[in-house]
């Protein structure tokens, strides 16, 4: 798998005005075509008296991109849509952009610079985020160790999962891929070499916007 890509945190909306058409774009992160379609559907069922529901959406797996003008002049909305997903950088999200009709034509460049402004700002009202490969680890160590690991942890980059209090500690946590063999060694060191992070596999975690 690629070592990160970018996607956004969650669903989200905006809208503005232009010549007295109303545009509401939406944003959602998916994973399937399944997903995205069903998102698409949802809008266009709550704006069912819009004159369009245009939409864009781009998938990781398979490097899928879909889009739809949905009765708007041919490349006037859904292109400009999945351009701005495209030049964002971002997969495994999906845009739908509502326009009710305020009675002004606004011209083929009118309608892209809409509809990408709708797509825009859908995008940064859901927030970009970069997923990264991620080491799932865990620790076991005595309660008096404890302390001196997790905060070992936390400043080494890792992302404290769970915590479970028994006859010993175990910690769970993950860290970026690039960040663990130095972790590795501050714990070896730590503990004068008796204590050692078990990796357990590796997973995509948000690690910034």
């Amino acid at each position: 798998m690629s070592d990160s890509y970018k996607t956004i945190k969650t669903s989200s909306s905006d809208e503005f005005v232009e010549k007295r058409s109303r545009f509401i774009g939406y944003a959602k992160p998916v994973k399937t075509e399944e997903e995205a379609q069903e998102f698409i559907n949802k809008i266009k069922k709550e704006h069912w008296d819009a004159r369009h529901n245009c939409y864009a959406y781009v998938l990781r797996e398979g490097g899928v991109k879909r889009y739809s003008d949905d009765g708007e002049p041919q490349g006037t909305a859904g292109v400009p849509m999945l351009d701005v997903l495209t030049k964002s950088g971002v997969c495994d999200a999906v845009v739908v952009v509502t326009r009710y009709f305020g009675g002004v034509l606004l011209g083929t460049g009118g309608l892209v610079r809409a509809y990408s402004q709708g797509a825009k700002i859908a995008l940064e009202a859901s927030g970009i985020v970069t997923m990264s490969v991620c080491a799932e680890c865990e620790i076991c160590c005595s309660y008096e160790r404890y302390g001196k690991l997790n905060t070992l942890v936390l400043n080494g980059g890792g992302v404290v999962d769970d915590t479970v209090f028994a006859d010993t500690v175990k910690l769970a946590f993950h860290i970026p891929l690039d960040l663990l063999e130095a972790l590795k060694k501050n714990v070896l060191d730590a503990t004068s070499g008796d204590t050692e992070i078990d990796v357990k596999g590796e997973k995509y975690c948000e690690i910034g916007e």
